[in-house]
């Protein structure tokens, strides 16, 4: 899997390699604020150092990181690392009990907090039963804090480890760099852990393939949180390059910071184009200083990506595919406004062919290899395969297979899509599961499922995401199987276990759901209602239940029918 130079390199290495050649080149710019190469590895080594003489030394070796878009974020993500650490991102902006639950489910002894998210750690520590080493690197007396937390204990600027008693530490290759929670089936988020060969790969392939130098100047339009922030990070600091991480007001306006900060690579999730196509700042040439734009997370419509071009004429536009389990990305396909709108399906660009060393087949549903032009499932291995979820052998073994005629192991992406003949391009067509993407982060509606069940305690809730334009849900919509809801009450407790972009757009109460032939409800029929005057159902298009003898009723959208059980959504 890796050579043998490979194996004594870990995913610091490139940043303090580029600290040594260019300590006073600007390594991170906060919306205008710079901090070089060398001030970020005496911050970055100090933490490392006070993680090292500090933490609790049993089980896996993991620090959360409480932070957000600070000087204080990028040193605690390379303090873990080098301490030999595994960093868990936790996000202030996401419901404190979203952030608990990672918290308690890693089981992180030590997390490291920047001072504006020291505000949430009363609510986040309330359920906390193992003591932890709580590092503020932003605050000098922790006496208060220690005093209010006896259970804990702090450590503050004051109390920092010095750079120089930092010293490398002994980590193997496929130790965890990083432990990433997303979007679970059950309800609550999953683990996946991957490893630091597994994000070196990635970082070698694509700074290979963009010839990235010292010169460049990276986007950073992800938070901690979502995977693609590590190729942000990881690939500029191996480049030597600057990483430009806007604050949350310039978020709002990537067009302006784009230009403000000079930027010469841009990645995004395709939602950020959109917003910018609508707003009409992708006119022809706006862009030229721009040499690499890629985009991942969720389909990137062709008329999207068209507009880029022609905004940044002089850059290199790719689609980038891959899900958190298979590190980043590990497709690509190069756009060409002259000659591949014509030749995309659905107006989706395609995810194109898997990255040098990775290997993806197509299968049918009992994992047999399907020939080009056939749809069917798609399943990666390589390189880049994660380590699986964190204390969860049952989802790895279903979702890390052995597939017929091959000895690898191989991630069931649960994307389907379709080998074109004419080319092996690979065409993206859509989920198998009720997994979906909003603004580019992965969701699971059971998980909305499950939070709705225990918030309202209704048993029957279906979620679904809608309405679904160029390839992407824009909203989630919800059913409860109920008399009645109160949609404002639910939509309170809801913002305090899910994240902004899982919120239900709108809360439906139905008296009984339809069900189809297995027994199971018929989303198909909920996905009808939606359809029906994009989702109002009213006195012109009522929903009818029409009974057939002892089956379940089946819905039927804007068709009354006489002497059945008529029903209206509240």
């Amino acid at each position: 899997m890796h050579n043998g130079a490979e194996r004594h390199r870990l995913l610091w290495s490139g940043f303090l390699r580029s600290s040594a050649q260019f300590p006073n080149r600007a390594a991170i710019d906060l919306g205008g604020h710079e901090l070089t190469y060398e001030q970020l590895a005496d911050r970055s080594k100090s933490l490392a150092a006070t993680l090292q003489a500090n933490a609790v030394c049993e089980g896996v070796p993991l620090t959360a990181v409480l932070v957000y878009r600070s000087a204080t974020a990028y040193a605690a993500v390379l303090g873990a690392l080098m301490a030999g650490h595994g960093y868990v991102p936790l996000n202030r902006t996401f419901p404190v009990h979203r952030s608990r639950l990672m918290l308690q489910k890693s089981m992180c002894r030590s997390i490291i907090v920047d001072a504006a998210s020291e505000s949430q750690l009363e609510s986040l520590l309330c359920c906390i039963r193992q003591s932890l080493l709580i590092i503020c690197p932003e605050r000098a007396d922790v006496t208060e804090m220690a005093a209010k937390f006896p259970m804990h204990r702090f450590i503050g600027a004051d109390q920092l480890g010095k750079p120089d008693q930092w010293h490398p530490t002994e980590v193997a290759p496929d130790s965890i760099a990083y432990l990433l929670f997303t979007s679970g089936s059950t309800g609550e988020p999953k683990g996946v852990m991957v490893s630091h060969a597994n994000v070196l790969h990635y970082v070698a392939y694509v700074t290979n393939r963009y010839r990235f130098t010292f010169q460049d100047r990276f986007s950073q339009t992800f938070d901690l949180t979502f995977d693609l922030s590590a190729h942000d990070m990881f690939v500029a600091w191996e480049s030597g390059a600057c990483l430009c991480c806007p604050t949350q007001k310039q978020t709002i306006k990537p067009d302006a910071y784009l230009k403000e900060a000079q930027l010469t690579v841009w990645f995004s999730v395709p939602s950020t184009a959109m917003f910018m196509r609508r707003l009409g700042v992708l006119k022809p040439n706006m862009y030229p200083g721009l040499r690499v734009s890629l985009f991942c997370g969720e389909a990137l419509p062709t008329r999207t990506a068209r507009q880029w071009a022609l905004a940044a004429p002089n850059s290199i536009i790719e689609n980038l595919y891959g899900p958190t389990e298979l590190t980043i990305a590990c497709t690509q396909y190069r756009w060409d406004n002259a000659r591949l709108p014509a030749e995309c399906e659905h107006a989706i660009v395609p995810i194109g062919q898997p990255f040098e060393g990775m290997d993806a087949v197509v299968v049918d549903e009992h994992l047999r290899e399907v020939p080009h032009g056939i749809s069917g499932e798609l399943v990666v291995t390589g390189p880049q395969l994660s380590l699986g979820y964190w204390q969860n052998e049952e989802k790895t073994r279903a979702a890390f297979v052995r597939i017929p005629g091959k000895a690898a192991t191989y991630y069931r992406t649960g994307d389907r899509v379709v080998r074109r003949a004419a080319d092996g391009v690979l065409v993206y067509l859509g989920r198998r599961d009720n997994q979906i993407k909003i603004l580019g982060h992965r969701v699971e509606l059971g998980e909305v499922e499950g939070v709705l069940r225990e918030v309202s305690g209704v048993e029957g809730v279906v979620a679904l995401g809608w309405p679904v334009t160029e390839g992407r849900a824009e909203a989630i919509e919800v059913f409860l199987e109920t008399d009645e809801c109160d949609e404002t009450a639910l939509a309170t407790k809801l913002k305090t276990k899910l994240p902004v972009y899982m919120m239900p757009r709108r809360i439906r109460a139905l008296r009984r759901f339809p069900k189809n032939s297995n027994g199971k409800y018929d989303r198909k029929a909920l996905h009808s209602i939606l359809e029906c005057d994009g989702g109002e159902v009213n006195e012109r298009h009522p929903v009818s239940v029409l009974v057939q003898g002892d089956r379940d009723p089946l819905i039927e959208v804007g068709r009354p029918n006489e002497g059945n059980d008529l029903r209206y959504l509240t």
